[in-house]
Order: C-alpha cells, then sequence, then structure tokens
C-alpha cells in the first residue's frame, strides 16, 4: 500500500464469445505497486483513539486533494488531485468521520471479476485463490479484513453486490438516482449507483446514514413496523443454472428467517434473464461511450469489455433501452403481490483467479453469467446482498439478493437484519 495525507454460456451471442475467446491472453504479471492485500490504493492509518466508523471510499469517487485513479495506470500518471469533494462525501465531512483510504477496484469499474494488473488485484480474506469480485473489490477485501467499517461504492451491474458476494460482507445497490453520482467516474446514465458496504447490517445501516441524512430514523421506523419476518411477504425466484447448495442455503436463510415466501413463476424467470442479457449490453455500452477514447492506453482485460461495449452500440444497444419499461412494470407488477424479491446474488460459488493472468475474457466472461445482479440496475430498483451459510463449498458462505419496489433502502436493511439475526442464532 502506498501511505499518503467452465461457464454456461447459453446468454453469449457467437460473436461475444470469439471476442473473449480471442482478446487478452497476458501470459506475464505485471508489477504491483501495492504491497499486503491490495485492499487499498491510498491508505491513511486510521487515529486509534477515534471510536466512530472507519470509511474506505471507492477510487472512482473524487476525494479532495487525491488523485482518483478509477483504478487505471493512465489516470494515476496522467491525473491531477481533484479539487473537491464528490457530493456523496458531503454528510461525511459535515460529521468528521475518519476516511481511512481511497480503495483498489477494477480498472474503470468495468470488471466483474475484480482483478487489476497494475494496483494488483486485492486478496479474497475468505480463500486467497478466489475473485475478489468486482469492481468495488477493495471495498469488499478491506471490510471483510477488519481494515474498515464501512465503504461507499458504485454499482453499474453489480459492482457492490458481487464483491459483497464474493467476500462475505453487506452491500446495497441503492434506488436509481437517490444518491448524486457527480463526481463518480464513469457514470453509465441508466445504471449508475452509489451505496454504502458494511462488515454486517448495522455497519451497512451506518453507511447509508453518512449517504442520506435522516436514513436511521427511516431504519428504525421500518424495524418498529415490521419487528419479525412473518409479515414480510417474500417472492423466491429461482433461475436456471443455479448450484443446488446455493439454492439450499437460500431457501434455508428464508425459512429461518420467518418469511412468508412466495414461489415466483417461471415465467418471471424468463423476464429476470432477459432483463440480465439487456443490463449488460447498457453497462458495456456505456463502458465504451465513457472509456473508448483509452482504449490503446488500457489493459487487454479492459480493452475487451470495451470492444464487446463498441459491438453492443451499434447492434443491440437500443433494442435493450426499449425493453426497460415493460421489464420495469414487471417488477412493479410483482410488488404489488410481495415486498421483496428473494434469489442468489450469484449462481456459482466464486471462480478461482487463473494462474499467470491467462484466459481473462474467458474469466471475465464466466462471472458476468454468474451474477443476478444486473436486471436489477436495469430497473433502477433497489437491492441488498448479505452472506448466509452455505454447506460443502470451499467458501462457507454465499449470498443471498433481495430485491425491493423503489426507495425500500430500509425495509431492505431491516428484512436483512432479520436474516442476518437468524442465521447466526440458528447456524
Amino acid at each position: 500500500m502506498r501511505h499518503s495525507s467452465p461457464a454456461d454460456f447459453k446468454w453469449l451471442p457467437v460473436a461475444l464469445a470469439a471476442l473473449f475467446l480471442c482478446n487478452g491472453c497476458a501470459i506475464v504479471p505485471r508489477f504491483s505497486k501495492l504491497s499486503g492485500n491490495r485492499a487499498f490504493i491510498d491508505y491513511w492509518p486510521p487515529d486509534p483513539n477515534n471510536k466512530g466508523p472507519r470509511l474506505a471510499v471507492k477510487d472512482n469517487i473524487d476525494m479532495k486533494g487525491v488523485i482518483t485513479t478509477a483504478g487505471s495506470e493512465i489516470f494515476s500518471v496522467t491525473h491531477k488531485a481533484a479539487e473537491k469533494d464528490a457530493p456523496c462525501l458531503a454528510i461525511a465531512r459535515a460529521r468528521g468521520v475518519q476516511i481511512v483510504g481511497k480503495t483498489n477496484m477494477s480498472e474503470f469499474a468495468v470488471s466483474p471479476s475484480g482483478m487489476n494488473e497494475y494496483f494488483g488485484t486485492p486478496v479474497n480474506p475468505l480463500k486467497r485463490s478466489l475473485i475478489p469480485g468486482g469492481s468495488s473489490s477493495g471495498n469488499a477485501v478491506a471490510l471483510a479484513s477488519g481494515m474498515a467499517d464501512v465503504a461507499f461504492g458504485t454499482d453499474t451491474a453489480g459492482s457492490v453486490r458481487v464483491p459483497a458476494a464474493c467476500c462475505g460482507v453487506v452491500g446495497l445497490k441503492t434506488t436509481f438516482g437517490l444518491i448524486p453520482t457527480e463526481g463518480c467516474y464513469p457514470v453509465e446514465e441508466h445504471l449508475d449507483t452509489v451505496g454504502p458496504m458494511g462488515k454486517d447490517i448495522d455497519h451497512t445501516v451506518q453507511g447509508m446514514e453518512l449517504l442520506q441524512n435522516g436514513f436511521a430514523a427511516k431504519y428504525a421506523a421500518a424495524k418498529a413496523e415490521k419487528p419479525t419476518g412473518r409479515s414480510i411477504r417474500v417472492g423466491r425466484l429461482k433461475l436456471k443454472g443455479t448450484d443446488p447448495k446455493i439454492d439450499e442455503a437460500i431457501d434455508e436463510a428464508l425459512a429461518k428467517s420467518g418469511f412468508q415466501v412466495v414461489p415466483l413463476d417461471e415465467g418471471l424467470s424468463g423476464k429476470f434473464e432477459q432483463a440480465e442479457r439487456d443490463g449488460n449490453i447498457v453497462a458495456s455500452t456505456g463502458a465504451w461511450t465513457s472509456n473508448g477514447r483509452f482504449q490503446i492506453a488500457v489493459t487487454p482485460r479492459t480493452q475487451s469489455v470495451l470492444r464487446l461495449g463498441q459491438i453492443n452500440y451499434t447492434t443491440s444497444y437500443r433494442g435493450a433501452l426499449a425493453r426497460r419499461s415493460a421489464w420495469q412494470k414487471t417488477l412493479s407488477n410483482v410488488f404489488e403481490k410481495v415486498d421483496f424479491i428473494a434469489l442468489p446474488t450469484l449462481q456459482k460459488m466464486p471462480p478461482e483467479k487463473p494462474l499467470l493472468n491467462l484466459r481473462i475474457g474467458i474469466l471475465e466472461a464466466m462471472v458476468l453469467q454468474l451474477q443476478n445482479t444486473v436486471a436489477v440496475n436495469f430497473a433502477g430498483n433497489p437491492a441488498l446482498a448479505l452472506p448466509v451459510p452455505v454447506r460443502g463449498e470451499e467458501a462457507p458462505v454465499t449470498s443471498l439478493q433481495l430485491i425491493g419496489p423503489r426507495l425500500a433502502e430500509a425495509d431492505l436493511l431491516n428484512a436483512g437484519r432479520l436474516v442476518e439475526d437468524a442465521v447466526k442464532s440458528n447456524p
């Protein structure tokens, strides 16, 4: 750290498969300028006498006086320090919260694996050989390793929830437009959100209070209104290709929490999968429109995503956006019948990092197919990812994702509290 003040390719079109298979085989590992677990790009040791929360900030969020690298070598050597904070830091600054550093991330926030060739890949505390998940990989590792209590991240297609799932922490994707994204890089105008991550539900609530004044009161009201799971209706969505052990872990956690669980029909599953495809098209196109001008200067991993976005921009982007309103309406109709939708954050356990950084495009394509997250961004709804126990897997936890109606962050965290308490008391 620098101290200073085989996957299921059923959704991949032939062009995408060819693109990933042929691009980006970096055989020689690049020099990493970070030491330790690589969670931070800039780290400021906390004051041991300060008992307040230690806040980590993803390094695509502007902080006055610090270079915003967005996980990229080209930005780290060419950009000047930010002249002002991003607006999402205003409450934390006003309350004197100690910020312990800017966290590592995948370059330009485009890699779902969370790997970074220039700064080094953050090390997953659950198992070193596993990917940390991206793009907010440094946030998740900092929380899981005890170096921070709360973190601010951005979520375009799962960038808060996927690393939370890989590293066994909590991540909240907020309602689209709720938290300002000004001062964040890059921004996909249809998908991007800023949200908190925490080592548990309580700390994630603290993080949300630092992003929205008065949130703690909303959370207290949600707890008072529904103190147990008996009055909460959860629609259980099951998707093809999910590891049966993970589905079993999700069902056990919901049962222990006492929710009224309502099976959702296969018709919704098909619409969810279409929304995943459409959301990934929009996300990759956003990566291209924001970063295409840097294509020659970035790593092969990032190049592969940018080239995909360039293809999608001319072939699939407009069609995907045209289906967005219908998907939003579908979810609205579901939430007339249930309070939340429950499904795994990832369909399988996190994959292992490839040796010598080989076949990087295939790894990114694989992780895209494992995550059940971008459909939520495509609709603009909030969603919570939290760890639940799983049996017979390499890591001890998998991740439950709860999706809610717009502006249901307090209710989601209350439901997450009930799950967290249930799985701790009934292991």
